[in-house]
């Protein structure tokens, strides 16, 4: 027993010592608790557009949110829970209630009012979709009486475009997917958002067309709860990584994300 005792105490002292010499698990727990405090990092994303999830011809989900959340968790060693919701409204009000640790959304100064943001990810372009057979040919055709623009409910485009239309309408939809039925029944004639988005949708409906140019750009960020700001300068390195290593050039390819540019450091 004597002896099986001091085998025992010599096996628990290694152990302990070894644990002192491994200390960078430890520390990367600590750094790792910033932007996922319980442990697992709760990625919030909706489907339909490849800023956030896509499903590929194999069924494979890919995109923006989903990726770099999936790279993200995998850097940290930390679980990952991928929390779904219809819109992306839904998802920064999430955030903001502390619901979901994680997601990648256009930052907004409004926004910024209700969740925190890394430096740029991307730039996306924003645009008009109009379907087959449309008469509405330029973006300049659009301000006209009785013209239905269509926004995703809660969504920049929600907030911004009605201010730059005099005559047309903005209707509001529940969802991306919401939309393109909404187009079949007449209830909208052209939708508004990235362009990302509105080529998802366009390969949906045989003939739609995205329109020349632009109504402005988004810059795409990683979105975090507010009080966590000091998970920003790694998040920061992370974005960093992934777009000199060209991992996020990679993400953008499997998500099939057009219409995307470098992002700039304002």
């Amino acid at each position: 027993m004597r002896t099986s005792s001091r085998r025992f105490a010599r096996t628990a002292l290694l152990a302990f010592a070894m644990t002192g010499l491994l200390g960078a698990p430890a520390r990367a727990d600590g750094e790792a608790r910033l932007p996922a405090p319980s442990g697992t990092l709760r990625v919030g994303i909706y489907p339909g557009s490849p800023t956030s999830m896509v499903t590929d011809a194999a069924g494979k989900p890919h995109g923006l949110a989903y990726d770099l959340g999936g790279e993200l968790a995998k850097r940290l060693g930390v679980g990952i829970d991928y929390v779904r919701f219809q819109r992306v409204a839904d998802i920064v009000t999430a955030i903001h209630d502390g619901q979901v640790d994680f997601t990648v959304t256009n930052a907004t100064p409004a926004r910024a009012n209700e969740v925190s943001f890394s430096q740029p990810v991307l730039a996306i372009e924003l645009g008009y979709l109009v379907p087959a057979n449309s008469q509405i040919g330029r973006i300049e055709d659009i301000d006209r009486p009785g013209v239905k623009i269509g926004v995703t409910k809660g969504s920049t485009s929600e907030r911004t475009l009605p201010t730059k239309f005099r005559s047309a309408t903005i209707v509001p939809a529940e969802s991306v997917k919401v939309a393109i039925a909404m187009f079949g029944r007449g209830e909208i004639d052209l939708y508004a958002t990235n362009k990302p988005t509105l080529f998802e949708m366009s390969d949906q409906m045989p003939g739609a067309k995205i329109l020349d140019g632009n109504w402005g750009a988004e810059h795409m960020a990683i979105a975090i709860p507010k009080g966590r700001e000091d998970a920003l300068p790694l998040l920061n390195r992370f974005v960093t990584d992934e777009q000199s290593s060209g991992a996020l050039d990679t993400i953008q390819q499997q998500a099939g994300l057009r219409g995307a540019s470098k992002a700039t450091r304002e």
